[in-house]
Order: C-alpha cells, then structure tokens, then sequence
C-alpha cells in the first residue's frame, strides 16, 4: 500500500526534515506516527497524501510509483486517499453539507445517492442538525468533526489524520476513534498522527516512532492486512 525508500524532505535551502527514510505500510493495516513537536510528522503525512514531492528518494502508493506519474494520475490517485488537516480546510462559502460532499461531487457521484452517505455520516459525528450551517458559526471541534466526516466519506482506501480529536472532547473522541476503526475493519489503511499517547494505548495498532527524520523501531511483526476495499465490503456507518 505505502513504501517509501531512502526519502529525503527539506524545504528550499533549509535542513533536513526526513532523512533517508524508508517505510513499508500493508494494506489494510492500521499505524499510529508519534514523536516530539518538530519532528517531521506533517511532512511526512504531506508525503503520504501527495501535497509535497520528496526532494529525494521514491514514494510508491496502490504498487505506483508517484513521481512516475502525470497530473492527472496524481489526481486520480489523490482520489483514494482521505486527509484530516489541522486547520480544518473547509471551505467558507460552502455549508456543512457541501463540504462533506464536495469528494463525491469531484468524483462524479449523483446527488440521489450521495445525500444519503452525507447526512448517515454527519449524523454519525452529531453534526445532523447543522447541515446547512455556515463553517464560521460552528466551534473548532465542530469543524474538525466536519473536516473527518469529509474525509471518510467517500471511504477512501488510505486514510491519513493529522491529530484528528486535538479538538474535540474525550466522548467526541473516542467516538470517531469507534468510526475510524470501522473504516480499519472495512480495508482501508490508516496512518494517525497524535500527540496523545494513551489513546495509542488504548487503540492498541502498531506504532510509528519519527525520531531525528526517521522512523524509530518500524514494526517487525504487521498485523495481517486485509487487501484494497471492494463494493461489497463498505457497509453502514457503526450505529
């Protein structure tokens, strides 16, 4: 699903961030990134999702090599991928609804059907009464409830989470943790980075360790993958 071998990431003329970094994530696995403020992991995520090209090395996502590929192929590829954002993204002059079926819309989906996943999924993270909400009026945990639910909702099959209940409260959180780990038992590959340590704990999925722009101590032993979704195997969201 994911490799990377020996990725170097600076930006411009500035030091290092990930140094010779190499990493090979199955499918269907489930990995939580830790490491102290500074060490690398939204780089490294940038690279998961295709926002930052490594300034060397060579990334391959789904068995493709992404620095082989044209804009469009990345785009297309980009498809498959969900990412949670620190900062939100959403996009101000959309409401709630429209941005979390802003993916499906991209990819073509019609609005009979998408309506249904949208308003399953938004009821899911108890955001059912503000579909046609305006960002802005919502509290940063509301809209970092928002930015999940558009991720996840087109089921992708490689999640990337940049601390994805850094704004939430403990039942919130735990609460998307249950969804998240859904979507695990469904296929998709999950990568979480979290400064919260005994969530990792409690979530109990291999961990990733970025230490000094690399990875510390990568699993020897990966549970056992369960392969690239396939229509039949995307169920409800857990009631």
């Amino acid at each position: 699903m994911v490799r990377f071998e020996d990725v170097t990431l600076r930006y411009g003329q500035g030091p290092e961030i990930l140094t010779g970094l190499s990493l090979h994530l199955e499918p269907g696995s489930f990995h939580c990134l830790v490491g102290p403020s500074g060490a690398g992991k939204s780089s490294l995520l940038k690279l998961l999702y295709l926002g930052q090209k490594p300034s060397a090395g060579r990334i391959s996502l789904f068995g493709r090599d992404v620095s082989r590929l044209s804009r469009d192929g990345r785009a297309r590829l980009r498809r498959q991928i969900g990412v949670v954002f620190q900062e939100f993204r959403l996009i101000s002059h959309l409401s709630v609804f429209d941005n979390v079926a802003l993916p499906l819309r991209l990819a073509g989906e019609r609005e009979s059907s998408l309506r249904t996943k949208v308003e399953e999924l938004l009821s899911w993270v108890g955001l059912a009464d503000h579909l046609r909400a305006a960002p802005e009026t919502l509290s940063g945990g509301q809209q970092q409830r928002v930015a999940i639910a558009r991720a996840l909702v087109g089921r992708p099959n490689l999640l990337v989470a940049d601390e994805p209940t850094g704004s939430v409260d403990d039942r919130i959180g735990q609460r998307l943790m249950h969804l998240f780990q859904e979507l695990h038992r469904n296929g998709t590959t999950i990568v979480l980075a979290t400064h919260n340590l005994a969530m990792v704990e409690r979530l109990g999925h291999p961990v990733l360790r970025l230490e000094d722009g690399q990875i510390a101590g990568q699993p020897g032993e990966e549970r056992e993958g369960l392969g690239p979704l396939s229509p039949g195997s995307r169920g409800h969201w857990p009631a």
